[in-house]
């Protein structure tokens, strides 16, 4: 038997979602031993005075299971 927790965590990139979330979970991976899954909750982002997008925000939940 196995028993998993899940902590949210907020990920940010200038680049790309994709850059966020590869982040999040190298960011994340450093800290808890056993993640299993990242679930994307959120994806917002935020915008310059040009109109243009000046940074990708994830919210994710990551999955760990406990030793």
């Amino acid at each position: 038997m196995s028993v998993a927790r899940v902590s949210e965590i907020s990920s940010t990139s200038s680049k790309s979602f994709e850059d966020a979330i590869n982040q999040g979970v190298a960011r994340a991976t450093k800290t808890l031993r056993n993640v299993k899954s990242a679930w994307i909750k959120e994806q917002s982002v935020a915008v310059d005075d040009a109109g243009g997008i000046s940074e990708y925000r994830v919210n994710m939940l990551v999955t760990f299971v406990l030793e």
